[in-house]
């Protein structure tokens, strides 16, 4: 009986592993299969492909059946969700582009226009002010006061600079200077009209730098150690870079002029294909936010110029056809095309730079905010420049040349005789003044929405920055680099050893002497915030971080950027 039960029990545990031997062999079978099917579908075979390369047919090998596989083979995005969300979000954004560079541009025109607007209306009053106060206090015996305050001295200054170019430009003839430009082949022209726009950028850029250079030192407190050449040189300078900026505004004109005139449009045509070019030599360029900013206002202030440029080639052809309304739409389709093309030139390469250099279109609601910030805090009890003054530091757009040339244009046009005249003039004036106030209202409320939605309202109470203020930050910011092995700091013999806790440990002059750049309190604004320092790691033998000091180039802030017209397209 127990040999009968224990060969029971034997036969039944063979049983069962066979079954269990069975499972497995089914489970292979399947995967087996499936391995098949893949490498079927692709056209290869696995490591037992020689085997069942050598039972399967070669009819399966045909065209027909390489056909139908690419025709019916399927692939899934969801896969690679991540790059293809990206791709969506750079459309959306060059889509954005236009519209959000458009509220841009138009902000910036209306800052150019109140500005230009400010040279006709508002500083002849502040002039004539300034000039009645230098009378009347001293008959007043008011000896202890000032006679003029800087803001008023500066006012002078822009009125006797003005009226100065202005006697010299009545001594340039404008008709002359049409015909010798006409005479010239097209080619020739469109180089001229090239290299008048690179020097435009040139003069911009240094002209700025004449104008506060004399107005700093008509208005620098006396007690101060004389270190300048004195005022007349320096106003004599201004009174030269107006005027020639004048001159090569008006052969800028009458080139435009020019084409505007020939038969065949040639001229016009080119001029304006070379806004085109501007793209190439754009867009293929690595660009930071504070590059685009510089490009943006570049672009503000080309555009506005180019307004003006057009207005003029209107007034001196409709004075050449006695004021014909007709001719004015004639003219028209050429001033558009002008206008279109550098429009649609300006939204094609933001666009493309946006894009290439994975840029927001939430960028130009920054640069907005940042200039909205100048008008507001040239508004304060504590400002520092006038606001003119700081639209042509941060565009590159000086209006006294722009205004020069335009008043020469208008008085040598338009004929004034009789009181009938001169009251048309006196109205005009007062409507000139009507909207230079209505403009200023209006931008300073959108400004101070912009500031507000910016959260830049606390940085309008800060004390404008002075020299003290500014070595003080950089001397913090030299101990800020200079490491240390304790909180003593060490001491360096001659021999290059420090001393400190009375052990010697050699140190590297070049490397602690190396000079830091400072940062300023408002590097964190409008800027891309830094990432948070890791722990410093002191090494105990030389007492260095790690085996160098590393200094960070600071990031420049948006407010602090200023003179773009000749170093738009420039990469730091």
């Amino acid at each position: 009986m127990a040999d009968s039960l224990s060969t029971g029990l034997g036969e039944e545990k063979e049983q069962e592993n066979e079954g269990k031997e069975k499972d497995r062999n089914a489970v292979r079978i399947e995967r087996n299969k499936e391995k098949d099917g893949v490498t079927e579908t692709l056209g290869f075979n696995d490591k037992n492909g020689a085997t069942r390369g050598q039972k399967r047919n070669l009819s399966d090998l045909s065209l027909g059946r390489f056909i139908t596989t690419e025709i019916t083979r399927g692939y899934f995005l969801e896969h690679n969700e991540a790059k293809y969300t990206e791709r969506r979000e750079k459309v959306y954004t060059c889509l954005r582009i236009p519209k959000e560079l458009e509220k841009l541009m138009i902000f910036g025109f209306f800052l150019c226009l109140d500005t230009f607007l400010y040279v006709f209306t508002l500083l002849p009053l502040r002039v004539i002010l300034a000039l009645l106060r230098l009378v009347t206090v001293p008959c007043c015996g008011l000896r202890g006061s000032r006679l003029l305050q800087p803001a008023q001295v500066c006012d002078v200054l822009k009125g006797f600079i003005m009226v100065l170019c202005y006697s010299m430009m009545s001594y340039v003839d404008y008709s002359m200077m049409y015909h010798l430009i006409r005479g010239q082949s097209v080619i020739k022209l469109y180089i001229i009209y090239n290299m008048l726009e690179v020097a435009d950028r040139l003069f911009s850029s240094f002209g700025q730098d004449i104008l506060d250079a004399l107005y700093w030192t008509a208005t620098e407190p006396k007690e101060k150690k004389r270190a300048h050449i004195g005022v007349i040189p320096h106003f004599f300078m201004a009174v030269l870079y107006v005027f020639l900026h004048a001159i090569l505004i008006m052969v800028q004109a009458t080139t435009l002029n020019v084409a505007f005139n020939s038969h065949n449009k040639s001229l016009l045509t080119i001029m304006m294909s070379n806004n085109f070019v501007e793209i190439k030599g754009s867009v293929f360029k690595k660009f930071e936010k504070n590059n685009l900013f510089q490009m943006s206002n570049s672009d503000i202030k080309e555009r506005f110029t180019n307004y003006i440029l057009l207005l003029i080639v209107c007034l001196r052809n409709m004075e050449q056809f006695s004021w014909n309304p007709d001719h004015l739409w004639v003219l028209f389709p050429d001033v558009v095309m002008v206008i279109t093309s550098e429009v649609a030139v300006d939204v094609v390469k933001h666009a493309f730079i946006t894009k290439f250099n994975d840029i927001s279109a939430d960028v130009y609601g920054e640069y907005r905010a940042s200039l909205a910030f100048d008008l507001v805090s040239s508004r304060q009890k504590n400002a520092y420049t006038d606001y003119s003054d700081s639209v042509s530091r941060r565009m590159g757009f000086i209006p006294l040349p722009l205004a020069l040339l335009l008043i020469k244009v208008v008085t040598s046009s338009v004929k004034i005789q009789g009181s009938l005249s001169f009251m048309c003039v006196l109205l005009f004036y007062f409507g000139m003044i009507t909207l230079k106030v209505l403009n200023s209202i209006v931008l300073l409320g959108t400004s101070c929405v912009f500031v507000k939605e910016a959260n830049m309202e606390e940085k309008l109470f800060d004390p404008p920055p002075s020299v003290a203020s500014s070595r003080a930050n950089s001397r913090a910011n030299r101990n800020k680099h200079v490491p240390t092995a304790s909180n003593q700091e060490p001491t360096t013999d001659k021999a290059g050893f420090s001393q400190a806790s009375g052990i010697l440990q050699p140190t590297n002059k070049a490397e602690i002497t190396a000079p830091s750049i400072p940062i300023s309190d408002s590097d964190t604004f409008l800027t891309t915030p830094d990432e948070e320092d890791d722990d410093k790691i002191i090494n105990t033998d030389t007492g260095l971080e790690g085996d160098e000091l590393r200094h960070r180039t600071p990031k420049k802030d948006l407010l602090e950027i200023d003179r773009f017209t000749i170093c738009g397209n420039r990469i730091d």
